[in-house]
């Protein structure tokens, strides 16, 4: 499309003006090619003839579009020119307050004078890592990109910092130094980012001036050179400086200042350590009171001095140096009022003893005579003699000066040179970051030396500059396979030949200065000759002989050639420079060592600097060698070997533009002044830029943008699956002249003006969709209008037939009843007679059927009785047979059984006897009796609290009683009164009928006393009423009061309910603050010992060298004394010979160590005490043994048969229970078998039934035998007696005489005691398989019942959970059941294959004892071995005793322990196969059984090892979310075990009476428990720490620049840095990557048993971290404030509301952290116009600030051209109603808080006892117990 086709009617344009530089206008007719005026409207209101040049025909300037006003980037403009730009930088500066603009690869930044606050370290984190593209414009977004290229291409980057005096380049270079100390730090304890910080208040105080237009101007150039190390950290910084102004130290203009460290000096001379400089007012030294000025606005310069002097401490430059600097300082001042008097025209004098010289002299220590002597003559040497020549007074004063400049130039060096020793590092430098903060280009009324360097620097770095764009665009050109042709741009090649060519400028100027006789005036003639008419940028002034005009780059400057020679020699006579070195003062001679020292300006110095001053050679002392040339170096010749220098190292380096914009020359707070800001953009390159630009392809779109942004200029048919070919299509059509764009592989490239016709077209398609959306809405408005007023004719039309419709139905009806009623009339008749005849029947039937029944039924009932009595005959006679059978056997039994127990009865007798049975049914007895004590104490204590409140209570109440009272009583008193007043009326009509009496008596007096007596009724009666209102008025005041006093006690009571509430929620407010300071000073503590640990590392690294014996553990140290005992005991679990422990150790409170120690020594003399207790128990045993062999036989078997008969009674006590038991889980199946517990697994529940069943018969079999054996017990006990009676010793003797063969004798004993033997083994093989079935049986019941609770807990979690969800936890559980039964199926089958090697290791042993001994010997076979013979196979139970949920493991394993648990456990292996927890029980259980034997040391070594190696797991593993969750959760799992089983009645409330029975009962872990609960909140800071990395990334991408509803949002044409794309490519993050994360870390979490509380926390950090991330890039992000952009914002944050309900989380706290940023989406989406509006946004946006609000509504931008923008009196009204809100200035939110956590106590339902360990966690050598 040709250009002049855009120049149509209401077309806007820019035109010329002389005030505003550019104005707006807009067409009011076509413009047709040939025409020569414009007719243009101009906003103000006025027509205006707008006539086109004759020869160019230049059309204006075509305006932008409103949408591309206000963009980030200038290049982003579809029209690229000068007004374009400046409209732009306007809007943005003035309306929006963005005083940051991208010019392509530069950064315009424009000086607002004023502190705004985007500085802080909240915006630095916001732009640390940030593409430099995807935020809005901002110097940390120039440095970051730096920083970030450095890191990535491994190149050493530049930022050059350029502009007039006063646009805030120093500003800008100090801001970019502290992002890069911020982000990256320091590699050492050195703080190198704050020394390099320090540098700029030093830099600042001697280099820096107020000018007339900056008030601290840098009147010197620096290169600071920031180094890195290789993992991109500060380890030191180096300083170039370039070209100071020393003409400033002796000469100031009007309304300027010499450098500040003058006025600072001044300000603080009555410090007592500035007395001996005998300084002043600034007004007394000729040196600063010049400008007249010696004070700036708003700065305190002895604040200013504090501040500098603390900047050198930080350096290291000492106080004693500190005092030389400032020693000379003053002596310059005081050098600046020397005076001379002329004694002639060539010579002049100093006054006697005059006083400034002598201060100098004395400050300096130098000789007074000397001194005064050299400043009034100068020596001349010649080739053969050296004379002393007198200097004129002019000469001597400028000889004065030049003294003084140079003494503070070699000042300033000495101080460079220092800060850059300070800031050197020893550290190998990797990499640098450098930032120039140089002068911009300088015009002023008389132009000098200085602003002609100022200006060929600027040349330099111009051509630079245009060589690195020109170099990009040809870049991205050749990228996209764009064929380009050179582009014609200004190049300042020439204006630099004209300057440092041969014979050019500055070597005319060298030469004249080597002339004897030169001068200004005859290098300018030189000049004249030399470029004048041959150089077409060199001109003369016409008036002038004496300057010279250069043209520029940015403008002509017109220099004065007087001072040129002078300041390029700069000349200090030398034996003036002697006089100073031979000063007693040591720091003076420091400062010329270097004048010594022929150095080249191209060899750098150890500081890096190079010299920019040299004196011209005038001593013989140099190096061999040394050519008198290199002596004579020029400033100017320093200067250009300098800039050359810095030259290429900016070349060797990528370089980053910030261009400063001084806004106008007033300092007024945003004011634009668009002359000014054109000067500046022209004199630095911006505008060349965006020439360059326009000369190619500017506007650049990827093919997806383009689809996006341009899909509704294309029909249905030409959207193709290939998105390139599709644009390419489109295009053909849409512009006609190919020339205006080109395809790239990526991009197009479109000619300016052609994205700005693009959008006319879709703006134009757009509003004729607005208007058929109009139409077809207005249309359906009247359809809807016509169809409603049919609908009412139709409904009054079918009333009325509705009405005529009833009428005839009525009259139809009625004939219908009468033919109904004769019908049922009729039909009643008939139904009579057939009802008789029916009922008549019936009768009849019913006897003949009721006769045959009853005979049916005589005859069944015999039958039945028949039977009967045959079954009740059979069995009688049946169970006779059998009970004579029964009873038979059972004597038998008993008989032999009786003599059995008898024996065990008289071992029992014995043992029961026995001190040590009480002992052990006594321990632990006087521990619960003291913890009982302990609680009745302690609830003695809370009784009397209670009882102290309640008398408080009382008080009050009873003080308010009083009152109450004494209220009644008054108004009781006045009621009173009132009744009195009463009587008194009473008494009164009294006397009234006397006196009516009396005047009856009395005729005469008669009328006079009526008269009196009716006047005196009528007071009376007055006086009753009054008197009945005052108590009326009075029981009105008592109600009054009586309600008051209840309204009271009613306020009383809110008042302070509402206190208490208050109170209630500032001490929950107070516990949250206190609870989040105490986690953020453990998180410091983590952080410095994981520090220290480092530094410990690196220590040992670099010494290589391991001490012998020593091993570094991680520090546990921590606040309570707990933390300081287990880190005393480290030494223990490691094995470590002797270890010394450190001083802060040794300060340690001794009490809990020395209770410790105590413990350990009373457990040792326990230990002691028992072991003698066992000796002695042992020898009386052995002494019961030895007395019971002397016993006769007799007693021996009463004995056995007492033990015999208790162990019968525990039998049968323990088979009755079992019995109950069984009873009880036989009801409770039947009962609960519900169909969805049942239904699954009712085959299995059978047989268990069928199992029980069986059980429960053979322990009544066994219940029938030990009855049985109790009766036979009992016989034989009654038979034996009597004999065992009989004492008499002849009636033994008899018997024996019978046995006349000893033999016999011996045989009948040896008969009776193996049937004793034979008894005894019967029964203790009886019992002990009895023992295991019982066993069993306990076993098979508590598994029954826990795996009955875990199948009702499960199910009502599956009920609440979704289908989805539902069937997952199902096949979770399936997944833990299937291999929880396979580990118990490979035990059971390890446990058989043992049984059956050891029934075949007894089938041989028995084998080989049957083929070697007899029969007779059978009774050498041990009852163990009879013992473990398994009886039946199929019963064996999984369970083989009563375990007590204890591990026990041997000391020397707990390392092993420790690593095979923890160290190299794998988290997803145990959340997976294993039951959530499962370490923390294990550690749990060992911590019991250590308990349990009461041993301290043991308990104290394995929870150090636990949490020092939960430690090292997360220090190594810490960035993997599953290893922290992991830990996470069992490490409050193990402080919910250690508080549940602690024995406090708080944490035993939910406990089964089996729990409780495992509680600890030797030690208190209380202390434990906190040093716990710190390491969960160090792993719970840990998590949200990997939860923001991992979700940081992908939180910008989902919710804000992916487009979740595509379409509603347009993208915008972005300029050159373009930003992340909206379209979900392959490696975008959208929402759903969010919610992915979301559900894996849910999960995760899940599996892992962590608790529903810690995990609505987690969540709710989580969303925390979302919202703030969001509205923090939103407040930065001007692209992101749109309407479109807020619906998707919401749309998202619906979804993220959505996954809170299916995780039912809403309650967790995590929708509220949403809050600000819904309100923000809100803030985009609402109306912006009037004063309603403003109250409604007021009131809706109550969780953001006022900085927030009005931040968001600056940046509101529209995207489409049917949005407005947000008015400037909008915005200034909404901070009129928000001012009195009291709210935080900050703008961004704090994304790096973390709320603080707590661990609400969750006990666990699961029986230690019943947890079993997997093979696979390798713990065999751990052993229950």
């Amino acid at each position: 499309m040709a250009a002049s086709e855009l120049y149509t009617k209401f077309a806007r344009v820019w035109i010329p003006d002389p005030e505003e530089v550019w104005k707006s206008a807009e067409l009011l007719k076509d413009y047709k090619p040939g025409d020569k005026v414009l007719l243009l409207h101009l906003e103000e209101g006025k027509d205006l003839e707008y006539r086109l040049d004759p020869k160019t025909k230049e059309l204006p300037h075509l305006r932008n579009p409103d949408i591309l006003v206000g963009e980030n980037d200038l290049t982003a403009l579809s029209y690229l020119h000068e007004p374009a730009v400046l409209h732009n930088l306007r809007v943005r500066f003035i309306d929006s307050k963005l005083i940051y603009t991208y010019c392509g690869i530069v950064l315009v930044a424009i000086n607002p004078y004023e502190q705004l606050p985007i500085y802080g370290e909240d915006i630095i984190n916001a732009y640390s890592g940030q593409n430099m593209g995807d935020m809005d414009p901002h110097i940390f977004a120039v440095a970051e990109e730096a920083y970030k290229q450095m890191a990535r291409d491994e190149r050493n980057q530049s930022i050059i910092v350029s502009g007039e005096s006063g646009a805030g380049k120093t500003v800008s270079a100090k801001y970019a130094m502290r992002y890069f100390a911020t982000v990256s730090g320091s590699a050492s304890e050195a703080n190198v980012e704050e020394k390099v910080l320090a540098s700029n208040p030093i830099m600042e105080s001697i280099g820096n001036a107020k000018t007339t237009r900056n008030d601290n101007s840098s009147r010197f150039g620096k290169y600071i050179e920031i180094g890195f190390d290789k993992r991109y950290r500060i380890i030191g910084a180096n300083m170039r400086t370039y070209l100071l102004e020393k003409s400033r130290v002796v000469f100031q203009a009007e309304e300027e200042r010499n450098y500040h460290i003058f006025y600072q000096l001044c300000a603080s001379a009555q410090l007592p350590e500035f007395k001996m400089l005998r300084l002043g007012n600034a007004n007394s030294f000729h040196y600063t009171k010049q400008g007249g000025s010696p004070v700036i606005e708003g700065v305190d310069d002895a604040k200013e001095m504090a501040h500098t002097r603390q900047a050198c401490t930080l350096l290291g430059i000492s106080e004693s140096y500190q005092m030389g600097i400032f020693r000379i300082l003053a002596g310059i001042l005081h050098l600046g009022n020397v005076a001379f008097t002329s004694r002639d025209s060539d010579s002049c004098t100093i006054p006697p003893k005059h006083e400034p010289l002598s201060i100098f002299c004395d400050l300096m220590g130098v000789d007074y005579e000397e001194m005064c002597h050299w400043l009034c003559h100068r020596k001349l040497a010649t080739a053969t003699e050296t004379y002393i020549k007198p200097i004129s007074k002019l000469q001597a004063t400028n000889a004065r000066d030049a003294l003084a400049k140079h003494i503070y130039a070699k000042l300033f060096n000495w101080i460079v040179d220092h800060v850059n020793q300070a800031l050197h590092s020893a550290v190998k430098q990797h990499s640098f970051i450098g930032v120039l903060d140089i002068y911009g280009f300088e015009t002023f009324e008389i132009n000098s030396f200085e602003q002609f360097c100022i200006n060929y620097a600027n040349e330099k770095l111009q051509q630079q500059f245009n060589m690195h764009v020109f170099k990009l665009e040809q870049e991205e050109y050749m990228k996209e396979q764009i064929p380009w042709t050179l582009i014609d741009f200004y190049d300042n090649q020439p204006c630099i030949n004209l300057i440092e060519s041969k014979l050019g400028v500055l070597d005319l100027l060298d030469e004249e200065c080597k002339m004897p006789k030169g001068t200004d005036d005859t290098w300018a003639q030189k000049l004249y000759n030399t470029h004048l008419n041959k150089c077409a940028l060199f001109e003369k002034p016409r008036l002038s002989n004496k300057a010279f005009i250069i043209q520029h780059f940015a403008d002509k400057v017109e220099y004065q050639c007087e001072g040129f020679l002078e300041k390029n020699k700069d000349t200090v006579f030398e034996e003036q420079i002697k006089v100073l070195k031979s000063s007693k003062f040591k720091m003076l001679p420091e400062l010329f060592q270097d004048d010594e020292k022929a150095i080249s300006p191209t060899s750098a110095t150890s500081s890096g600097r190079t010299p920019l001053t040299r004196i011209p050679a005038k001593a013989t002392k140099g190096r061999p060698g040394q050519t008198a040339k290199e002596h004579k170096k020029t400033v100017g010749h320093q200067f250009r070997n300098s800039l050359h220098l810095l030259m290429e190292t900016l070349n060797a380096t990528t370089p980053h533009y910030v261009r400063c914009i001084k806004p106008n020359d007033f300092k007024f707070p945003f004011t634009f002044d668009e002359k000014r800001a054109v000067q500046q953009l022209r004199a630095c390159g911006v505008l060349e830029t965006i020439r360059i630009s326009a000369a190619g392809f500017p506007s650049r779109w990827t093919y997806q943008e383009f689809f996006s942004r341009y899909r509704v200029l294309m029909k249905q048919k030409d959207v193709l699956g290939d998105r390139k070919q599709t644009c390419k299509n489109v295009l053909e059509k849409l512009i006609l002249d190919k020339d205006k764009y080109q395809f790239g592989k990526t991009k197009i490239f479109f000619r300016a003006g052609q994205v700005a016709y693009l959008e006319k077209l879709r703006a134009d398609k757009l509003r004729a969709a607005c208007i058929r959306i109009q139409k077809t809405i207005r249309g359906w408005l009247l359809r809807k209008k016509y169809l409603r007023m049919r609908k009412a004719a139709i409904t009054v039309q079918r009333y009325v037939r509705g009405y005529q419709a009833r009428c005839y139905a009525k009259f139809l009806r009625r004939t219908n009843a009468a033919v109904i009623i004769q019908k049922y009339w009729r039909m009643y008749v008939v139904h009579k007679k057939y009802k008789i005849k029916r009922a008549a029947t019936i009768v009849l039937q019913s006897y003949l059927r009721g006769y045959l029944a009853r005979n049916r039924y005589r005859k069944i009932l015999r039958e039945h009785k028949a039977v009967i009595i045959q079954k009740w005959i059979r069995g009688w006679l049946a169970r006779t047979h059998y009970k004579k059978s029964m009873h038979a056997i059972i004597y038998l039994q008993c008989c032999f059984r009786r003599m059995m127990a008898k024996r065990e009865l008289k071992k029992l007798k014995i043992e029961a006897r026995s001190v040590e049975r009480y002992k052990k049914l006594h321990i632990g007895m006087e521990n619960k009796i003291m913890q009982l004590q302990r609680k009745v104490d302690e609830q003695n204590k809370d009784y009397k609290c209670l009882m102290e409140k309640l008398t408080n209570l009382e008080g009050i109440y009873n003080s308010e009683t009083e009152k109450l009272r004494s209220d009644l009583e008054r108004l009781q008193l006045s009621e009173e009164e009132a009744k009195v007043a009463t009587g008194r009326v009473l008494s009164l009509q009294e006397e009234i009928a006397k006196l009516r009496k009396d005047l009856e008596q009395t005729q005469s007096e008669k009328k006079t006393i009526e008269e009196r007596a009716d006047r005196y009724k009528q007071e009376t009666e007055q006086l009753v009423s009054n008197l009945k209102e005052e108590n009326t008025l009075l029981k009105q005041e008592k109600e009054t009061l009586n309600h008051l006093i209840v309204e009271q006690a009613k306020e009383m009571t809110e008042t302070m309910e509402k206190k208490l509430v208050e109170e209630t929620k500032q001490l929950e407010l107070e516990l949250n603050d206190e609870r989040l300071r105490y986690q953020n000073l453990l998180n410091e503590f983590s952080r410095l010992e994981e520090r220290y640990d480092d530094l410990k590392e690196e220590m040992t690294l670099m010494v290589n060298v391991p001490k012998p014996g020593h091993k570094r553990t991680d520090s546990t140290h921590s606040s309570n004394e707990s933390e300081y005992t287990f880190s005393s005991e480290i030494a223990d679990t490691e094995d470590i010979p002797s270890r010394t422990e450190e001083p802060s150790e040794k300060k340690v409170p001794l009490d809990m160590s020395l209770f410790l120690k105590l413990q350990k020594r009373v457990t040792e003399l326990e230990q002691e005490k028992q072991v003698m207790q066992d000796e002695l128990d042992r020898k009386e045993e052995q002494m019961l043994r030895s007395k019971a062999k002397e016993e006769e036989r007799p007693q021996i078997r009463g004995a056995e048969l007492e033990y015999e008969s208790l162990k019968r009674q525990e039998l049968e006590s323990e088979n009755k229970k079992l019995k109950n038991e069984l009873n009880e889980l036989r009801k409770a199946l039947s009962e609960k078998s519900a169909p969805e517990v049942t239904a699954p697994g009712a085959p299995a529940y059978r047989v268990l039934m069928e199992q029980l069943t069986s059980v429960s018969e053979e322990l009544d079999v066994r219940k029938e035998e030990v009855l049985i054996l109790r009766s036979q017990l009992v016989s034989q006990k009654e038979a034996i007696q009597p004999k065992n009676t009989m004492t008499d010793s002849t009636i033994l003797l008899e018997d024996v005489q019978k046995m006349k063969d000893k033999g016999e004798i011996a045989q009948a004993y040896i008969g009776l005691k193996e049937t004793n033997r034979l008894l005894e083994s019967q029964l203790q093989s009886q019992k002990r398989s009895h023992e295991n079935e019982a066993e069993a049986l306990r076993g098979e019941i508590q598994s029954l019942k826990e795996e009955n609770n875990r199948q009702q807990q499960l199910l009502a979690q599956n009920l609440q959970l979704p289908p989805e969800a539902r069937i997952e936890a199902s096949l979770q559980h399936e997944i833990t059941r299937l291999t929880n039964e396979n580990l118990d199926l490979m035990e059971q089958l390890e446990k058989q294959d043992k049984t059956v090697r050891k029934l075949k290791k007894q089938l041989k042993v028995f084998a080989k004892k049957i083929g070697e001994l007899e029969v007779g010997q059978m009774e050498n076979i041990s009852p163990g071995q009879i013992i473990d013979e398994p009886i039946r196979p199929v019963n064996i139970p999984r369970k083989e005793k009563d375990f007590q949920g204890m591990l026990e493991y041997k000391k020397e394993d707990e390392q092993k322990l420790v690593k095979n648990l923890i160290l190299e456990l794998k988290p997803r292996g145990v959340a997976v196969n294993l039951i959530p927890g499962l370490p923390a029980y294990i550690l749990f259980m060992c911590v019991r059984h250590a308990d349990y034997l009461n041993d301290d040391q043991k308990v104290r070594s394995l929870l150090t090892s636990t949490i020092n190696s939960i430690k090292k797991v997360l220090k190594k593993r810490g960035d993997d979310f599953e290893t922290v969750s992991f830990w996470l959760s069992n490490t409050c799992r193990f402080l919910h075990c250690l508080k549940q089983y602690s024995g406090e009645e708080g944490f035993m409330k939910h406990n089964t009476s089996r729990q409780n029975e495992h509680c600890l009962t030797n030690f208190d872990l209380a202390e434990y428990r906190q040093v716990l609960s710190d390491l969960a909140i160090q792993i719970y800071q840990q998590l949200v720490r990997v939860l923001e990395n991992i979700l940081q990334p992908m939180i910008v991408s989902g919710m804000l620049e992916h487009e979740t509803i595509q379409g509603v949002s347009g993208v915008k044409p972005t300029g050159l840095r373009k930003r992340t794309s909206s379209i979900a490519d392959e490696g975008t993050y959208t929402l759903d990557s969010i919610l992915r994360q979301l559900n894996s870390f849910h999960s995760v979490m899940c599996q892992h048993g962590m608790d529903p509380e810690l995990i609505k926390q987690v969540v709710k950090q989580m969303f925390y971290i979302v919202g703030a991330i969001t509205l923090n890039n939103l407040l930065l992000r001007k692209d992101m404030c749109s309407w479109s952009k807020g619906m998707q914002i919401r749309y998202n944050v619906s979804q993220l509301e959505e996954w809170l309900r299916d995780k039912n989380l809403m309650n967790s706290g995590a929708k509220e952290t949403l809050e600000p940023l819904i309100q923000a989406a809100q803030l985009l989406q609402v109306k912006k116009k009037t004063d309603d509006d403003a109250e409604a946004i007021c009131s809706m946006c109550n969780a953001l600030t006022t900085a927030q609000i009005v931040k968001v509504l600056n940046l509101y931008t529209p995207v489409n051209e049917f949005e407005e923008r947000v008015s400037v009196s909008f915005i200034r009204t909404i901070q009129m109603r928000l001012r009195d809100r009291k709210d935080s200035p900050q703008l961004l939110m704090d994304a790096k808080h973390i709320f603080p956590v707590t661990f609400p106590f969750n006990p666990s339902s699961l029986a230690l006892e019943t947890i079993q360990i997997p093979a696979s966690l390798g713990l065999g050598f751990i052993s229950r117990v």
